[in-house]
């Protein structure tokens, strides 16, 4: 009897073993997007699911399962910090499509717009080699940084995305700056209201990299 069991209980051990398996297989296989960003990526302040990229976790579920969406973003992120986790993420996660959010930290702590830039660049240039496709999004400083310097730093991401041959968001905020009661006490980070604004602002220029990236194979 006692035999009988232990093979019932081996069969059913490899049984799962195999379930378990497939699952992950099934997984691994699903073609990821990956998001690196800073904290208006993160959700900085937010319930949790609320964000633009939760919110696009559901969009992308409903649109186009096979999809996998890994938000990978720290909230005060800088591009150099970006840079240095992205091989990794890279590695680990093996996206198709990588969505770059970052930049705006770099500007508010006043670090050297050459560097930012540069690691910007540094990005793209590593996904693409990769053989993932990249979208860049935007941000651009409050008017009284100086007109100078915010034309400097607004002008640093489409000249990255031509360099690089990256997909372009301008600005991320674009249709949530004129909106004062959508942020949050900080007037830095947007509420839970502004989110799916932030989504349909992101959605143009990200769809055509999800059919693209999901007909790729590697």
């Amino acid at each position: 009897m006692r035999l009988v069991r232990r093979g019932i209980v081996g069969i059913l051990l490899l049984a799962l073993a195999a379930s378990c398996g497939g699952a992950w297989a099934a997984t691994a296989a699903r073609p990821v997007l990956l998001v690196i960003g800073d904290s208006l990526s993160a959700g900085y302040g937010l319930e949790t699911g609320s964000g633009w990229v939760a919110l696009l976790q559901r969009r992308m579920r409903q649109r186009d399962p096979a999809w996998r969406v890994v938000n990978a973003s720290i909230s005060g992120e800088t591009t150099a910090g970006g840079l240095s986790r992205l091989p990794a993420l890279l590695g680990r996660d093996k996206p198709k499509v990588v969505v770059i959010e970052l930049g705006g930290n770099d500007a508010l702590r006043g670090l050297s717009l050459a560097a930012t830039e540069s690691n910007l660049r540094s990005m793209a240039s590593a996904c693409r080699d990769f053989g993932a496709r990249v979208l860049l999004i935007g941000m651009r400083m409050p008017p009284n940084y100086g007109p100078a310097y915010t034309k400097r730093f607004a002008d640093i991401f489409p000249r990255v995305a031509q360099l690089e041959h990256t997909a372009l968001v301008p600005f991320l905020l674009a249709r949530v700056v004129d909106h004062p009661d959508w942020f949050q006490s900080d007037d830095i980070h947007p509420t839970a209201k502004a989110q799916p604004t932030m989504l349909d602002t992101v959605w143009p220029q990200l769809q055509p990299l999800l059919g693209a990236g999901g007909a790729r194979g590697r």
